[in-house]
């Protein structure tokens, strides 16, 4: 008799991608329909997201990797805020220049994309990349949203 054993694509545990508010999961999109589709119980993940950001200031983006695995249980990691976002929360705007190279829509100290570099340097799977490549990662996208940076130089 040939066993009835499922492919081995069902047996593979599925990847989550999620970008949701501190503090504020709620089984609506795009929370609800993303679990849905993968049979995870929506308002587990939310209770637990809940409790995992509660030091966070409700409603910042938060990064969230879930791993589903077959029997519809699942794991996630919480990363930090993007890096977009941090951007322009420093420099106190709302959104990044249409013409970066062409137009600037602000200064940011580098000591703001060293403090930045350093909360993005804390990221699950950033373990292996050095502090300095990581301010230059966030220094590219400074320039690529159309923010300048200055040094400016402390005189005593």
């Amino acid at each position: 008799m040939a066993s009835k054993t499922k492919g081995a694509a069902t047996a593979a545990s599925s990847t989550v991608r999620l970008l949701v508010p501190a503090g504020k999961a709620s089984p609506s999109p795009p929370v609800g329909p993303a679990l849905g589709q993968r049979g995870v119980k929506t308002i587990d993940f939310t209770k637990q997201f809940n409790d995992r950001t509660k030091a966070y200031t409700q409603g910042v983006p938060i990064r969230v990797i879930m791993n589903v695995k077959p029997d519809r249980s699942f794991t996630f990691v919480v990363k930090s805020p993007p890096t977009a976002w941090l951007l322009l929360q420093a420099l106190g705007q709302e959104k990044g220049s249409s013409r970066p190279s062409h137009t600037t829509i602000g200064e940011l100290d580098i000591r703001h994309i060293y403090e930045i570099a350093c909360i993005k340097h804390q990221d699950v799977g950033c373990e292996d990349v050095g502090l300095e490549s990581m301010t230059s990662r966030v220094l590219a996208q400074a320039k690529g949203m159309g923010i300048a940076v200055v040094r400016n130089e402390v005189v005593e």
